[in-house]
């Protein structure tokens, strides 16, 4: 599937296909079964030209189940979704059962996430406004066994339908993309930058607005945990730029009668 933003943008990067799809593709990159690992870097490995494939047993982490689109997985987290609460916030060390905690996930995950989980992350100020923020999120359940990230050249539009285009941006990029994506709207607030997980901003949170009838494109990688996770692939001045298909099309259409045409962008793309 050629893009005209991609050539006019002058793009490092794939632009990357988030599909669904109840056939696991081959040769695709995959977490292991039970393993821990962050959905962007599986991303940023399709953004270079790979297939990343999930599933409802392989998507990582929590976070990951809950951004790719496999229900509430924050439900999972040892010591229960209060734990996901103060985990984000203020930590666990205060809480009880902290030796059976720490167990649990000395079995998976290194001593950094387990001084995370007990001493907190602290993106929100208390526990309360996680969970505020988690009954937020327009968290479902895909209607497929896979989630799939694809190189966008590498989908085949008769076959099979990308519900979200992802492109990874450096400033000026991202820049070009917030005005096209304005570019024939009446409505000059078509692009968002919600407070969420690197993964929830290419994941459900574009899903959702692919439901409207004039949807958004979600701004993402504000998420610093993820920026370090991927910063050794895609560098450190990058972000996502996630749109539905709809949307795609729709600034596809626009890219000869734009600015991308003009001297300023040259000037800025040179």
């Amino acid at each position: 599937m050629e893009s005209r933003i991609t050539s006019a943008l002058r793009l490092t990067y794939h632009p990357v296909a988030v599909t669904w799809a109840d056939k696991e593709p081959s040769d695709a990159l995959a977490f292991k079964k039970g393993k821990w690992g962050c959905v962007m870097s599986l991303f940023a490995q399709a953004a270079k030209g790979r297939i990343a494939v999930f599933s409802r047993e392989t998507f990582g982490c929590w976070g990951g189940g809950v951004g790719l689109g496999f229900g509430n997985q924050y439900l999972n987290v040892p010591g229960g979704i209060d734990a996901f609460y103060h985990f984000l916030s203020i930590g666990n060390i205060r809480r009880g059962s902290n030796q059976k905690i720490k167990e649990t996930f000395c079995h998976f995950l290194n001593n950094h996430f387990l001084d995370e989980f007990m001493r907190g992350e602290r993106y929100l100020k208390s526990p309360e406004q996680v969970k505020r923020f988690v009954e937020s999120l327009p968290i479902i359940d895909v209607p497929s066994s896979f989630v799939c990230f694809k190189p966008l050249a590498h989908v085949d539009i008769n076959k099979e339908k990308p519900v979200v285009v992802v492109f990874v941006a450096n400033p000026d990029q991202l820049s070009a993309l917030v005005i096209l994506a304005n570019f024939g709207r009446n409505n000059f607030e078509s692009v968002v930058t919600p407070f969420a997980a690197a993964c929830q901003a290419i994941g459900i949170i574009p899903y959702r607005e692919a439901e409207s009838a004039n949807p958004r494109a979600v701004v993402g990688l504000i998420d610093i945990t993820a920026r370090k996770n991927v910063r050794s692939v895609l560098g450190n001045d990058i972000f996502t730029f996630a749109v539905p298909l709809k949307m795609f099309h729709e600034m596809e259409e626009h890219v000869e009668e734009s600015f991308l045409r003009r001297d300023v962008w040259k000037y800025l793309s040179g």
